[in-house]
């Protein structure tokens, strides 16, 4: 490429720390690096015109899992686990408030809601699970998370009861990674946008580093790219791609809050008068692991059918625009958060919690250094 000697001395040499990824993660190592730090040279590398991946694509819920969620997390994970993973969501969400402050994120706590359809095969089970649940929950909460109350919003196609939570809230996800975004630069920390890292290798006293534009070597490398990890690292990571959309601005909307159902794979919300609405995943689980953005026709339409049925059934609506994200998920629900090896660390898998838990983890990240 053909730099000059000022933009190779200003921004690609003596480089203490490289970053890659501009998400939630990786902007918070790259604080938290600073702050430890003061006087490093940290960059970070961004693939995409805007941070790829979810941290920009998500539907904005800080949340940290209904109660179906919590009860499937039981099967496979112990209850000392589950409630490790539970405090993890809640300790980040708080970090998260903290660094940027609720008012600049656009938070509200309006309580998160979560429906049974007619044909739920795991209303009973919650009903049955919910006095244990919470029972593990308050060492996290000191009071009961989930109550049963009737459904008070019109949905139709639904159990007449639903299960609420009071501590989950909402967050504009746009004004956060601004936010975040301009906090960062604000320490004189650098980002550089449309440059892929292909590859890295340890070399002495530093890694080089590789990108589609260049190559540089910097002290230490830190990846935060979680559903595109597998592309830089060999870890049992695999992205999961979601898929959103938005209705027009609606006359006299009535739903307020966060809302999940079907164990969490489908969830919406209000934001500026309209309906979000994401997921089904589960319909095409391996046609969804994928690392490339994109929409299908089958889950596309199950979402409109969805909203006309179910959320707004007596309301007509116009969708104005979809997108989809890919998120980072494996096996297990607990982050990797690791060294790759003497100079290169990861944190990544964050598991559809990345509003979650993408502070602790970009924390516990640059704790590695």
């Amino acid at each position: 490429m053909n730099f000059s000697y000022w933009e190779i001395k200003s921004w690609l040499t003596n480089i203490d720390f490289c970053i890659v990824g501009s998400g939630i993660v990786g902007l918070t190592c790259a604080l938290q690096l600073n702050k430890r730090f003061p006087k490093a040279k940290i960059l970070i590398l961004e693939k995409g015109f805007l941070p790829q991946g979810a941290s920009t694509k998500n539907a904005g819920f800080a949340c940290f899992g209904s109660l179906s969620e919590i009860i499937k997390d039981l099967d496979t994970h112990s209850e000392q686990e589950v409630v490790k993973l539970v405090k993890k969501r809640v300790d980040g969400l708080q970090l998260l408030k903290e660094t940027l402050g609720n008012h600049a994120i656009g938070y509200k706590n309006w309580g998160g809601y979560e429906l049974f359809l007619k044909d739920s095969h795991c209303y009973d089970t919650c009903l049955e699970q919910i006095s244990r649940v919470n029972r593990l929950l308050h060492q996290v909460f000191n009071c009961p998370v989930y109550q049963v109350m009737p459904n008070s919003f019109h949905f139709k196609n639904i159990k007449n009861d639903c299960v609420f939570n009071p501590f989950e809230g909402q967050i504009d996800t746009g004004l956060m990674m601004e936010v975040l975004l301009n906090k960062v630069q604000s320490k004189g920390i650098k980002i550089l946008n449309n440059c892929l890292v292909e590859g890295f290798s340890d070399i002495e006293n530093s890694v080089k580093i590789k990108t589609n534009i260049f190559e540089f070597t910097a002290y230490k490398l830190f990846i935060a790219t979680n559903g595109f990890a597998k592309h830089l690292i060999n870890e049992p990571v695999l992205p999961a791609r979601a898929q959103v959309l938005i209705t027009k601005p609606l006359k006299n909307l009535h739903i307020k809050g966060t809302f999940h159902f079907d164990e969490g794979y489908y969830y919406f919300r209000n934001i500026d008068d309209r309906i979000l609405f994401g997921g089904g995943r589960n319909l095409d689980f391996k046609g969804e692991e994928t690392s490339q953005f994109g929409l299908t026709e089958s889950i596309q339409n199950t979402l409109e059918t969805i909203l006309k049925t179910v959320i707004l059934p007596e309301t007509p609506f116009q969708i104005e625009h979809r997108w989809s994200g890919i998120m980072g998920v494996g096996n297990g629900k607990n982050s990797i958060v690791k060294a790759v090896s003497n100079r290169v660390f990861c944190g990544v898998r964050l598991g559809g919690m990345g509003i979650a838990i993408g502070s602790v983890v970009g924390k516990e990240l640059a704790e590695l250094a």
